[in-house]
This record gives structure tokens, C-alpha cells and sequence, in this order.
């Protein structure tokens, strides 16, 4: 049996959509209440990789922890938030919009049994260390859980974060 081969960029490049994505506002990851930087970056990655958009606070850090964590170096879709998470949260669902909270409750499914967005969905992530507040809550439709055999008690928010839009855009 052969090695595999692996594949070159120019064969990558030809397998994949031909020019960057442009907003269509079918899938957003919303990290509300972010705490670092680096998370966005790598939200904003993987937004590239599922066709995603990232809806963030308009704080003063946040366009340049942006600017660092985009290591594609093109311009990414970006949601600005102006004002009260709850609030652009409510007006997102009263637009038809489906609101998934990546957070433990006793009501979260788990991941495997999310299926993949039909809809324009928002998924919410939360602070690193408080989750997602309880004004924040209010606002969902349904809340995911990824199981964990480890001893922590969560994942990064970056890594949740990218695990559920892989499996919202039914890429895993």
C-alpha cells in the first residue's frame, strides 16, 4: 500500500470556492463578551473556513485584536454590535433569526445532536471564565453542550466556537 499523497495548495485552492466569502449573513458566531483577543483571530479563521460571518461588541480593543488574529490578511466579514448584547441578540430573533448558546445548562443538547443550520442562525458564545450572563440566556433558543471526558470544565471559546460552526455548516 501506497503513502498517501498529500495535496498540494494550488490542487487545495482549485478543490475550494474560487474567491473569498462575501456576507450572507446565513451563519454568524457571536462571541458578545469576549476577554482575549487571540479568540477572535481564530474565530475569524475559522469564519473563512464554514462561510461564516463574526458578529463582536464595538470595543475599543476589539479592531485591533481583529487585525492581529486575521493572519489570512483579507478582509473578513465582521458584525459590529452596537450597544446591549440582549438587545441585538432580541432583535435578531425577532428577524427570524434561529439563536444557539454554546454554554452548560440543564436544557443543552449535546453537540452530536445539533443538526446542521437551515436558517440564518447566530451562535452566542460566551465570556472565557463566566460563560455566557444571564441577560444573555434570555435571549437563546436552544443551548449545546460539547461532552468533555477531561478534567476542565470547558474548552476554549475559540475551540467550542469553531467545533459548533463546523457542525452547523455540516462540515462534520
Amino acid at each position: 500500500m501506497s503513502a498517501p499523497r498529500q495535496r498540494s495548495r494550488p490542487d487545495l485552492r482549485r478543490q475550494r470556492r474560487q474567491r473569498a466569502h462575501s456576507c450572507w449573513d446565513h451563519l454568524i458566531v457571536a462571541p458578545l463578551w469576549p476577554k482575549h483577543g487571540v479568540n477572535l483571530g481564530t474565530m475569524l479563521r475559522t469564519c473563512d473556513a464554514v462561510g461564516a460571518c463574526l458578529a463582536v461588541p464595538r470595543w475599543p480593543w476589539i479592531p485591533e485584536a481583529l487585525a492581529q488574529g486575521n493572519t489570512l490578511r483579507r478582509r473578513q466579514c465582521v458584525h459590529w454590535v452596537d450597544g446591549r448584547a440582549d438587545r441585538w441578540l432580541d432583535k435578531q430573533r425577532r428577524g427570524g433569526a434561529a439563536v444557539i448558546g454554546v454554554e452548560l445548562t440543564d436544557e443543552s443538547i449535546r453537540l452530536a445532536d445539533l443538526p446542521a443550520a437551515r436558517r440564518r442562525t447566530i451562535v452566542v458564545l460566551g465570556h472565557e471564565s463566566d460563560g455566557i450572563p444571564p441577560e444573555g440566556l434570555e435571549h437563546v433558543d436552544l443551548t449545546v453542550e460539547i461532552p468533555m471526558v477531561g478534567t476542565g470544565h470547558s474548552l476554549n471559546v475559540a475551540v467550542a466556537g469553531s467545533l459548533v460552526l463546523y457542525k452547523l455548516a455540516g462540515l462534520s
